[in-house]
């Protein structure tokens, strides 16, 4: 009977915890992903702004508060298709360019719906060098893959302000692990 009663208690609070319900979205005729229920497409000036690039992303989605992104990019590769590991130290470096100090949870390479992608999960830190005024530094989470489809190569990402880290770790991943490409 105690058992019982303790279920009942604790139920609510197990649901509370559960990360957020996913909906399938296509991004192109190729390529779907799976987002949080409650985020919406990032409007066209939002992305200006936080994606400046000449070649604008196929697909941005963002949180209800704005502090969390996904996005899928598209462009030309410049590896040969399906040469993964090749592209492994390139984009490793890229990524500690970036920034001032990366974290690496994870780097490798993983099979997700078939397909061979390279899959990046770290936390970064960003400092304000600047000699007059110094902000305070800015820390992100972020898993990001890669695969390619035929000459293109193909980026999905996830990005987080870093305190959102552990109660987004696991949706991010599952995310992430619901990409598909036709």
């Amino acid at each position: 009977m105690n058992r019982k009663y303790l279920i009942a208690l604790l139920l609510p609070f197990l649901l509370a915890f559960a990360g957020p319900k996913l909906k399938k979205v296509a991004i192109t005729k190729t390529v779907s992903l799976s987002v949080p229920e409650t985020f919406t497409v990032m409007p066209d000036d939002g992305i200006a702004k936080e994606y400046p690039a000449a070649r604008k992303p196929v697909g941005v989605f963002t949180s209800p508060d704005g502090q969390i992104d996904i996005s899928v990019n598209q462009r030309p590769s410049t590896f040969p298709e399906g040469d993964v590991e090749m592209m492994q130290a390139f984009y490793k470096a890229s990524i500690q360019r970036m920034f001032s100090e990366v974290k690496f949870i994870k780097e490798e390479s993983q099979k997700i719906n078939g397909r061979d992608f390279l899959v990046f999960e770290f936390v970064s830190t960003v400092k304000d060098e600047r000699k007059t005024v110094q902000l305070a530094p800015v820390r992100k989470y972020t898993i990001i893959q890669y695969t390619f489809l035929k000459d293109q190569m193909l980026i999905f990402s996830f990005n987080a302000p870093a305190q959102l880290q552990p109660q987004w770790q696991e949706t991010a991943r599952e995310i992430m692990a619901s990409a598909q490409v036709k």
